[in-house]
């Protein structure tokens, strides 16, 4: 069983090491995310000369005589090179797998995706009254880099994880940056957590692009318009529809070597991934990204 998921996602690596293409694969969806993949690298003059997935199964439930679901974690590594540049990027995919007989029948990602939704009144900055909030600010890039840096795939025991993770890992990288928490207990209103409970800007991804679109005191941001405009610390949020509503959050750890963000996420946890997530499958025609540049009382006006 192990045996023939490892090949199974080996042979997607094949693709991207060796460009050679899955003709067998069980899942459209993914093979297109692999060749928007190949095809960004191709843009980006990047190759990825050497990759490895380790398949490591969860748990393993007989739902019938003959039939078996299999919850596994893939973590694939990639080393890539770009000019004269090598970095290493890292992914952990949840995926399950139904096997028939000790045949290989289905194999898909777990998707996940946010159920908490903020109020449409959220966030108006006139009735903020933590005047605490107003104290200077001084943002620490390298503090909020490392941070994301140690935790992409890890959760932190000092603040609640959840199934949808990725805005509450920016949260706290942001936070570990020396951005302070204020607006406690109104959920609709600052960015915090605490006491088991929390703000809808420190979790929801939609809940943050406002936050920060709309902040003028203590943590604060400048929406830009190019993601080569930002440096590490900074973040950018998706909205994969199209359609308004942010869907996700990653935060900027590096610069590649064409000046572009190399990101880290939580959720599915990447490390190093291409900022624009075009092998994503969640990804869409009609993606839109907000840029945002955080701002201290020590940025230039």
């Amino acid at each position: 069983m192990k045996r023939i998921l490892s090949e199974l996602n080996r042979a997607k690596l094949e693709m991207l090491v060796n460009k050679k293409l899955i003709k067998n694969t069980r899942n459209n969806q993914e093979l297109h995310a692999l060749e928007r993949r190949y095809l960004s690298n191709e843009k980006r003059k990047a190759e990825i000369v050497k990759g490895s997935a380790e398949v490591k199964v969860s748990s393993v439930e007989t739902t019938s005589e003959n039939l078996q679901e299999v919850l596994y974690i893939c973590h694939y590594k990639w080393l890539n090179k770009q000019k004269d540049s090598l970095y290493l990027e890292e992914r952990m995919d949840h995926r399950k797998a139904i096997f028939y007989h000790d045949e290989l029948i289905d194999d898909q990602l777990i998707e996940n995706f946010n159920t908490e939704e903020e109020p449409h009144s959220l966030l108006s900055e006139e009735i903020d009254h933590d005047f605490r909030a107003k104290e200077g600010f001084s943002y620490d890039r390298l503090a909020a880099v490392q941070y994301a840096e140690r935790w992409w795939n890890d959760e932190n025991p000092k603040f609640k994880n959840f199934d949808v993770n990725c805005t509450n890992f920016v949260s706290q990288c942001l936070h570990a940056g020396n951005a302070k928490m204020r607006g406690y207990p109104n959920r609709s209103n600052g960015w915090w957590m605490q006491n088991n409970n929390w703000s809808f800007s420190w979790s929801v991804a939609n809940a943050m692009t406002s936050f920060l679109k709309n902040s003028k005191i203590g943590l604060r941001a400048k929406r830009v318009e190019d993601a080569e405009q930002l440096k590490p610390g900074d973040v950018i949020c998706y909205d994969f529809q199209g359609d308004g509503r942010f869907d996700h959050t990653t935060f900027v750890v590096a610069k590649d070597p064409e000046n572009m963000p190399l990101v880290n996420a939580q959720t599915y946890n990447s490390r190093m991934r291409y900022w624009a997530y075009e092998d994503s499958s969640a990804y869409t025609p009609n993606i839109k990204y907000a840029f945002f540049r955080i701002l201290d009382d020590t940025s230039s006006k």
